[in-house]
């Protein structure tokens, strides 16, 4: 079946800004190959990413909260990704990234600020090195 039977309709933004968040580690092992996945890649096959901080915040609340791990938030242009990009809610806030994102795409990387209660806050100070 094809997307365009399933009703599915992809789109590549050309200069769209998007966010992706993960753990710093898993970042830190990857950032100097041609290409990122995350964790869930080879279960889900697909990157998830969030049209704007605030929902990514509440994302990340939602989900990752009692994940002690420091995370990142990797800024990602999606003109620059090879891979189909689709949105697959109503909204158009969550594009799912169908294959790999080239490093390339990602314009910075920031770390993200968490209370003592484990909630997400916002995400601050670009990383050294670490924008394009």
């Amino acid at each position: 079946m094809t997307d365009a039977e399933r009703g599915i309709k992809w789109e590549r933004t050309a200069t769209g800004i998007s966010y992706h968040l993960t753990p710093a580690e898993h970042w830190d092992a990857q950032k100097k190959a041609s290409h990122y996945a995350p964790e869930t890649f080879a279960e889900e096959g697909f990157v998830h990413c969030t049209d704007g901080e605030a929902a990514l915040i509440e994302t990340a609340n939602r989900y990752y909260r009692v994940d002690g791990r420091e995370f990142v938030v990797l800024e990602i242009d999606l003109g620059r990704v090879g891979a189909r990009v689709i949105y697959e809610d109503e909204a158009r806030i969550y594009p799912h990234v169908y294959g790999e994102i080239d490093v390339t795409a990602v314009v910075s990387v920031r770390r993200v600020e968490r209370g003592d209660d484990g909630l997400f806050a916002e995400s601050s100070e670009v990383l050294p090195g670490e924008s394009a």
